[in-house]
């Protein structure tokens, strides 16, 4: 078992934002999670990577208490997308890749010839190698997500935590994102993302979380808990499940915009 959450709750001052979260997340899995803003998606996160760590209950990773490892330690396990990620400088690709890889190096030491290789390594799994001498600044957002998550595989840790990580790209951008990580959870990653689109979680995940005021409303496959009565429920708005392509796809139409 990848992740294992165990009754985790977390609180900012007197303002429980997690109440008793339990969940588990097998080896190479896509997990999405699901729920609207201000539920507790980012925090339960932040809670995972021990950068909230007041939290009481209990995390593992891959059976490891997660506030009872090092910083480098952590690296190991899991890696982390931001849901937003503006740079400084400009940095080419191939140099915002090996960053990723500094955990494995001493202090003040320079990336060597093994680092590099795991960041062009992680370029081609990704499939924009091409970009390698590109400047990061000057590709567009679609392509700027692809390096982050390679970034993320030259860490070579087991677990990617990705927090939104299509909020602001183009469909089509979109499609390549999702399609990309979905295809790293078949490899054998252990991915969990969040998401406000269910379509997302019917199409790419193998697994949803839905949160809702800091409690989880449901978890497992999505063709099993994503109802129309729990997204409507979820958002409030009237919506309709809805299957094709002999349930390879499903999809939640808003019931309001079909009717006269």
């Amino acid at each position: 078992m990848s992740i294992d959450v165990k009754h985790v709750s977390f609180s900012y001052g007197k303002h429980e934002v997690l109440h008793d979260v339990s969940f588990e997340i097998p080896d190479s899995t896509l997990v999405n999670v699901l729920g609207p803003n201000g539920v507790g998606k980012s925090t339960l996160f932040r809670c995972i990577l021990c950068l909230n760590n007041t939290y009481t209950g209990q995390i593992l990773v891959n059976g490891k208490d997660i506030r009872n490892m090092s910083v480098k330690e952590r690296a190991r396990e899991i890696s982390y997308i931001p849901q937003s990620h503006t740079p400084v400088y400009d940095y080419e690709v191939i140099d915002v890749v090996t960053m990723a890889t500094g955990h494995e190096l001493k202090l003040l030491a320079n990336p060597g010839k093994t680092q590099l290789e795991h960041a062009y390594e992680a370029l081609e799994r990704v499939g924009i190698e091409k970009f390698a001498h590109r400047t990061y600044t000057q590709i567009s957002g679609g392509e700027q997500q692809l390096v982050l998550i390679a970034r993320a595989l030259a860490q070579n840790a087991k677990t990617i935590i990705m927090d939104e990580p299509t909020s602001a790209l183009d469909y089509g951008n979109t499609v390549r994102v999702l399609s990309c990580v979905k295809e790293l959870a078949h490899e054998g990653l252990s991915i969990i993302q969040s998401t406000h689109n269910p379509d997302q979680a019917f199409l790419y995940s193998g697994r949803t979380l839905v949160l809702s005021n800091g409690r989880v409303m449901a978890y497992g496959d999505p063709r099993d808990i994503i109802t129309s009565e729990l997204i409507s429920k979820l958002y409030h708005v009237d919506v309709d499940v809805q299957s094709l392509y002999n349930d390879k796809v499903r999809v939640c139409i808003p019931v309001d915009q079909i009717h006269d």
